[in-house]
Formats: C-alpha cells, structure tokens, sequence
C-alpha cells in the first residue's frame, strides 16, 4: 500500500527540482574550460564521494529487495547515458532552454506512467501537463533567436532517457533504500561515463585538463554534489511516496530555478513572454500537487 504525506513529500520534490535547476547553471559555467566527456566522471565521481559516507554512517543493514541489480544497471540508463546527452546539448544552447526543455520531461513520465505502471492519470494532471507544456512553449519558442536544433535534439532525448529510468525506478525501488539506490546507479553510470572517456581518448581524442581554473574545478564539483548526489537522493525518495507521473509534475519547477540562477550567476535574460511562460509553469505545478493529496487519499 502506497503512503502519501503531501506536506513531507512535497518539499523533498521540489528540493531535487531546486537542485537540478541551479546544477545546471553551474555545469554550463564549468563546460567553458572542461570538455563535457571529461566534466561527466568528474562530476559522478564527486557525488559518489559525497554521498557514500552517508550510506555508511544511516544504513549498514544489507540490501532487502532482490530488484537492487536491476535498479543499479538502471544507473548506466541514467545519470549515464542521459547526462552525458544532456551535458553534449548544454554545449549548444543556454542554460535557460536547458532547464526549459527539461520541463516537457513530465508528459513523458505520466504517459509511460499510464501505459507501463497502470497508474491512474486524473483530469488535474492532465491539464497541469497541458498549461506546464503552454508555458515552456512560450519560453522556449521565441520571435527574437533562432533555437539551436542540435542542442534541443540531444537534450530532448536526454528527456526521454531520464523519463523511462523514473518509470522504472518507481516499479522496482518501492522497499529499497533511495540513499543505496543513487549510490549503485551513480557508481554503474560512473563505470559507463570512464568507459566512454576512454573510447574518446582511443579514437585519438585528448581530454583537456591542463590549464583548467580553480573555479571551473570548484563549478564541476559542486554542480556534482548538486545534480547527482542531493537531487537523484531527494527524487528517488520522493518516488517512493507518490506515483510516477504525480512525482514528475514537480519537474516542472526546475525551469523556474534554473532561470533565477541563471540571470544571477550567468547574466541570461529573458523577455516578458518567458517570464510568463515561467509563471505559468508554477502555476501547473500547484494544481499538480494538489491532485498529489487526491492521489493519498485514494491510496490510503
């Protein structure tokens, strides 16, 4: 039986979205000096690091579920082989319409959510994912610049990788710790990130290092601690309370935090139709968690 506490789950969602918005912010500043090939194990490394003593400290007791090996491939699908996309498209666009392109993530989650997981979509979350859509189209489709294609292309199939990882992480990791759960997905993705790194390097690529500041090193550590470590614990663990495509809603807020950081710390403006499309967008997400407490209650 599913429990749901809206009040505590909530804030641990929009945590992860607070988390992915402002990481992005920071990996477009470390991507200046540091290749995205070579910035991806650099970062997974660092959560890995960051992370794993408390696995150590909380919980010594073995794995309980026979789902953690499945879940632990699951690691190569995601934070692998989507963020390595991910970081290739950040290259080509801001991180504005990164974050922003991130926002169509939860249509994607609550259709696989419907088809794979039998989960029930209510009339609220499929108008949340309509006005969330309404308000990423009015900040992403802009009269005044071109939208760069290669960088949409690869950060929409990034989209597409980490929707069907949560769809499968909320079928498998409902006894298993979210804490244990990043650790062996980061560490899998972390072997598939220096396995890819190598292959560059063997196809006659050399990964730049030498000459890298100590603020691009300090940027790729932390959007690290950030973007896998802290964000992938506090989603997960808010998976375990809600469904797929109610959890999914929440990434609606990434957007909102990623462009607040981003016209702090990298000077990316936006217009007053993107301002809206961002209000618009908070604007779903509460309708969306309001049908989280419907969802509670039919469940418990």
């Amino acid at each position: 039986m599913l429990t749901l506490n809206r009040h505590r789950t909530a804030p641990v969602l929009i945590g992860a979205a607070a988390s992915w918005g402002i990481a992005t912010v920071i990996t477009k500043h470390a991507l200046g000096e540091i290749p995205p090939i070579t910035l991806l194990p650099i970062q997974l490394a660092a959560s890995v690091l960051l992370v794993t003593p408390f696995l150590l400290l909380r919980q010594r007791e073995p794995p309980r579920t026979e789902r953690l090996g499945k879940l632990t491939a699951l690691g190569v699908l995601n934070p692998g082989i989507s963020y390595a996309l991910g970081l290739l498209g950040l290259v080509f666009i801001t991180a504005s319409e990164s974050v922003l392109l991130w926002a169509t993530e939860p249509i994607m989650i609550m259709a696989l959510a419907a088809v794979m997981l039998r989960e029930q979509i209510t009339r609220a979350q499929v108008i949340a994912a309509g006005v969330a859509s309404a308000g990423v189209a009015l900040i992403v489709i802009t009269p005044d610049r071109s939208n760069r294609p290669i960088g949409i292309a690869l950060t929409l199939a990034a989209v597409a990788a980490c929707a069907i990882y949560t769809v499968l992480s909320r079928r498998w990791m409902i006894d298993e710790s979210s804490l244990r759960v990043v650790i062996y997905q980061q560490t899998a993705a972390l072997a598939f990130a220096l396995i890819l790194l190598s292959a560059v390097v063997l196809a006659g690529g050399i990964p730049r290092l030498s000459g890298i500041s100590a603020g691009s090193w300090v940027s790729a550590i932390v959007s690290g601690w950030l973007y896998y470590g802290i964000a992938f614990w506090l989603y997960l663990t808010g998976l375990q309370r809600t469904p797929a495509s109610v959890a999914g809603q929440y990434i609606n807020l990434i957007p909102v935090f990623g462009i607040a950081a981003s016209s702090l710390f990298l000077d990316e403006q936006l217009s007053a139709r993107q301002w809206v499309g961002a209000v618009i967008i908070v604007g779903a997400v509460t309708v969306a968690g309001k049908s989280l407490a419907l969802a509670g209650e039919v469940r418990s």
